[in-house]
């Protein structure tokens, strides 16, 4: 098999070689140059705050800036021991996330029975998410259990069970998240408990 090797000096007359024909074609940095000037006046003035990307679960870090209380900037946290400033295409387009004309600040809502969509305000439907979780849980709240000992005794148990309920975690939310929403999960009593990474 053929083995190719070059000498120091062939890499180098080698790697001018390709610097001088792309220089002679027109390669040109100063559209590079200007990105980068151009996204310093852009955070300028701007204060950063740490922050995790939104959406898998790998916690990567961000730096988002803001600037009279809009975010103007989000990129790579390079004091971030996970993704160390590096993120995924998806990642990289978080700003397209958050700052968008095209973002819905209103939630569709159609009632029972209803044919038509009607458009409600977001602290609208949290309180109606409340109301309802509290209603189901009400309705369906079992505190104690009774049934059978091996001798065939009745016996009750206190159990705290709300089975009208089901939690399911996404895998896009990290951790704390996770341990914060199993952990409300448990108070409120549920039973049925899941996360989509598992499924």
């Amino acid at each position: 098999m053929f083995e190719a090797t070059a000498s120091r000096r062939q890499f180098f007359r080698g790697t001018g070689m390709t610097v001088g024909t792309l220089a002679g074609l027109g390669l040109d940095l100063k559209p590079a140059r200007a990105a980068a000037e151009n996204l310093k006046t852009k955070i300028h003035g701007a204060k950063e705050y740490a922050s995790v990307c939104p959406y898998c679960a790998v916690g990567c870090g961000q730096i988002v800036s803001v600037r009279d209380g809009k975010i103007v900037n989000i990129e790579g946290n390079p004091d971030s021991p996970i993704s160390r400033g590096t993120l995924c295409p998806k990642g990289s387009a978080s700003y397209q996330l958050a700052v968008n004309p095209n973002r819905l600040t209103k939630v569709k809502y159609r009632a029972p029975f209803a044919t038509e969509w009607e458009e409600k305000p977001l602290d609208w439907a949290m309180e109606r998410i409340a109301q309802l979780t509290k209603k189901t849980r009400d309705e369906t709240f079992v505190e104690k259990w009774e049934g059978q000992d091996r001798e065939g005794k009745p016996v009750q148990k206190t159990v705290n069970h709300c089975a009208g309920i089901a939690s399911l975690g996404g895998a896009t939310m990290d951790n704390e998240w996770n341990y914060v929403q199993l952990k409300l999960a448990r108070a409120l009593g549920l039973i049925y408990l899941e996360n989509q990474a598992r499924i």
